[in-house]
């Protein structure tokens, strides 16, 4: 298995995220060519893949941004397809964003999971993630197209 850094847009990449995404949430709306291209061209942002046999088995966004407290870290939309799960796959992506944050940089790297979601929650705190006693907050933005 190895762990890419995603550069340029191609078909099996869309694909495999719009098999990916509805996995991990679903209210996921499939993604387009643009929307590949501007997550892969945001500086911000570096998706990564797990590969097996050929095949794109996992996905990781990681969220590089400044605060007046120094540079921080997020992974959002981590997903290992269902049929992969319990290979380690999640936790490579993870040692792989974990790297680069440090390699940026950054102080601290935060995610949120879903409490239903028991074998990721044991897997963050298995790799030494710590949950916070904090309250997360969600305002909802709607698009006026």
């Amino acid at each position: 298995m190895k762990i890419l850094e995603v550069t340029e847009v191609t078909d099996q990449v869309l694909e495999a995220l719009n098999l990916l995404l509805p996995q991990l949430s679903e209210s996921a709306t499939p993604m387009t060519e643009r929307d590949l291209r501007s997550l892969i061209d945001s500086r911000p942002s570096q998706l990564l893949m797990a590969v097996e046999n050929g095949a794109i088995v996992g996905s990781l966004t990681l969220v590089l941004f400044h605060l007046p407290t120094g540079l921080r870290a997020r992974i959002e939309d981590l997903v290992v397809d269902r049929s992969a799960r319990g290979k380690g796959i999640g936790k490579a992506l993870i040692i792989r964003a974990v790297e680069l944050a440090r390699d940026f940089g950054a102080i601290a790297i935060d995610l949120t999971s879903n409490p239903n979601r028991t074998s990721a929650n044991a897997l963050y705190k298995s790799m030494g993630f710590a949950r916070r006693q904090t309250n997360v907050y969600r305002y909802e933005l709607k698009t006026l197209h």
